[in-house]
């Protein structure tokens, strides 16, 4: 069962008003209900490799994992938990590639990318992230930061040094302690929460929230939310408007339906002996 029809999404890019290049990569297969979103940094054009790297990986991965899982027909629960693990498992299987990239390519050396990916099943969503490209989700009108970045500021925050008002203000917020590509392994936290019928999931690099407060997103994604990709357009306008000193990726998926799984062959002939009693 394809998932494309339970969303409706937007996926953008842009250079911003500072950079030469872009080193962030965006990737989907709305099919599969999977969206992710890299970072990339390190030397000239080397940034952009390690996202590509990243993002690709990842959508091929855990799209053939899909696939596998669906001719295999299996129960919702089961389904869901190896769907999650093949997200994890295809980020760490990106990581190795990057890493082994930059050190047998004198030109990538020292590259490596944060990345932010969202797994859509069974009326739930896997969250996976490595860095400080950031998962947001705006229900009922209220919106919250759902991942939290792996940034030395973030760790300053959990300690006490600073709240998260005086973070959100820092000039020191992009010291990352977690990217793909920097170590042979890497740690990618997931997370999973359950889906509303009219949720919207907002991935970025940090290209926006350095440029954008939160309030401000979220009164874009409230007052545009008639047309999804004008809140894209508008995002993006607001982050170059700003001063645009970085790249700017987002992603916004909303739920336009529920997406319940596909009864497995176990409760597929349970429902035949209730029916027959």
């Amino acid at each position: 069962m394809t998932l494309k029809k339970k969303f409706s999404f937007v996926e953008m890019t842009d250079v911003g008003r500072v950079r030469e290049h872009n080193e962030d990569d965006i990737g989907s297969d709305p099919d599969i209900g999977l969206w992710v979103l890299a970072d990339g940094m390190g030397g000239y054009n080397a940034g952009e490799v390690a996202s590509g790297i990243a993002v690709k990986t990842t959508i091929d991965l855990v799209t053939e994992a899909c696939r596998r899982e669906n001719r295999a027909d299996p129960e919702p629960e089961t389904g869901y938990m190896r769907q999650t693990i093949s997200l994890r498992d295809a980020i760490m299987r990106a990581n190795k590639i990057i890493h082994q990239t930059a050190q047998s390519q004198p030109q990538c050396e020292g590259m490596g990318t944060t990345l932010v990916a969202c797994l859509f099943f069974d009326n739930k969503i896997s969250i996976a992230h490595v860095g400080d490209s950031r998962l947001y989700r705006m229900r009922d009108n209220r919106f919250e930061q759902i991942t939290m970045d792996h940034s030395l500021l973030q760790e300053l925050v959990d300690r006490g040094y600073y709240s998260q008002e005086e973070a959100q203000r820092s000039t020191n917020r992009n010291y990352v302690t977690r990217a793909l590509g920097v170590e042979p392994n890497v740690e990618v936290e997931i997370q999973e929460v359950e889906v509303q019928k009219g949720d919207y999931f907002l991935l970025c690099s940090d290209g926006l929230p350095d440029m954008v407060e939160d309030e401000d997103i979220h009164l874009t994604i409230n007052t545009f939310s008639t047309s999804i990709d004008t809140i894209g357009e508008q995002l993006i306008k607001l982050t170059n408007d700003n001063g645009g000193r970085d790249n700017v990726s987002i992603i916004v998926v909303k739920a336009v339906d529920s997406f319940p799984a596909t009864a497995g062959v176990f409760d597929k002939v349970r429902n035949l002996f209730r029916q027959s009693g």
